[in-house]
């Protein structure tokens, strides 16, 4: 068919589908080709707007939005949209008016609708706030796996654990196949010394499941300290093949990407609570970006300096040993700890990471800056 006889319906169908790809910038060729034939298609306007969200061109965005609700005001996917990048833009108490403008508009039933407003203010750091939507969704649909989830990852951010502990479990109930939820529950677990549980969980995953290195690390140690297996059984090889495919991922950029978010502009570190989960709530859940846990910072006497948890921050010191042999966390605190007492004569212990990172600072190989 050609282009001349297509209807903004066509194009818009067009757009989605290369949307729903991620080929953002032909969706927006095509967007503004529909828009060329048909100005006052509220659709197309709206679906330009969300395509140059996805690209992060917010200002832009914020103008097809506007342009949607000068045609429909009460477009109830422009509110969403525009509730967004107002948020983006820091201009919170308009966001959550346009939020409550779409519930008010008798949208509240609307299960992805109500996903995405919640989301989005789980994005800013608004947890309070996402909390409420994820509530009302769990509320209203009671059979969404999603909504459960969602609600466990706001509950946990909120300090609510035995809530979110209770959450996640009925998410993996609605859905043995949840693997986020999985992974996350079975991190959260893991930090609370519930070590058998924790296995119980992950094991159940697949390792393409895991988009992040520390929950394998963690899978790996406690099949071979509770299962007593080797690096080369069977059952270990296909996670540490996992862990070698994420580590060959991970880019330099990523990895100061992922510095530079974990820390404010007067370099203090951001509240972890503020960081996002899992690659997750964006639009859909992808899988864990970071477990739980307070947020540390040590550097290293040649400069180098590490952020996250005490495991994350052993995890990354392992990473760039290319000294160590071993495969695990646990192996390479243990060798670490074996070398520095054969050349100083102190001890580092190994029982844990957290007592690993402050007995190499205690020997001067590392300073704990937070």
């Amino acid at each position: 068919m050609s282009d001349s006889f297509l209807s903004s319906d066509d194009y818009g169908e067009r757009a989605h589908q290369l949307y729903n790809e991620g080929r953002y910038d032909e969706a927006v060729e095509v967007l503004r080709d529909g828009l060329e034939v048909y100005p006052f298609a509220v659709e197309l306007h709206v679906g330009l707007a969300y395509a140059r969200l996805a690209r992060d061109e917010f200002l832009w965005a914020r103008t097809s939005f506007d342009e949607a609700l000068a045609l429909d005001p009460d477009h109830e996917d422009a509110l969403a949209g525009l509730g967004e990048v107002l948020l983006k833009f820091g201009h919170h108490e308009r966001a959550l008016q346009c939020f409550e403008r779409v519930l008010a508009l008798g949208f509240r039933e609307d299960h992805d609708l109500v996903l995405q407003l919640g989301r989005a203010l789980f994005r800013e750091g608004l947890i309070d706030g996402a909390r409420r939507y994820f509530e009302l969704c769990t509320k209203v649909h009671a059979e969404s796996t999603e909504a459960a989830a969602c609600l466990a990852y706001a509950l946990h951010r909120l300090g609510d654990e035995a809530g979110s502990l209770r959450w996640l479990r009925r998410a993996i109930e609605l859905d043995v196949t949840h693997a986020e939820a999985r992974i996350y529950l079975g991190n959260v677990l893991y930090d609370r010394g519930e070590y058998d549980a924790s296995l119980y969980h992950l094991e159940r995953t697949e390792p393409e499941d895991h988009l992040e290195e520390l929950a394998v690390w963690r899978l790996i140690e406690l099949k071979k300290s509770i299962y007593r297996l080797p690096s080369d059984d069977p059952e270990v090889v296909p996670w540490i093949s996992r862990l070698k495919q994420l580590a060959e991922e991970l880019q330099p950029e990523d990895r100061l990407l992922m510095e530079i978010e974990s820390t404010h502009p007067d370099g203090t570190i951001r509240d972890p609570r503020q960081l996002e989960l899992f690659g997750a709530l964006v639009s859909e859940l992808h899988g864990m970006r970071r477990a739980p846990g307070e947020l540390h910072r040590v550097a290293t006497n040649d400069g180098i300096t590490y952020t996250g948890t005490w495991d994350e921050i052993v995890l990354q010191m392992r990473r760039d040993d290319r000294q160590c042999t071993g495969e695990s966390i646990m192996d390479y605190m243990e060798e670490v700890a074996r070398r520095n007492q054969a050349t100083t004569g102190i001890v580092i212990p190994a029982s844990d990471a957290e007592a690993f990172v402050r007995g190499s600072a205690v020997a001067g190989l590392l300073r704990i800056v937070r």
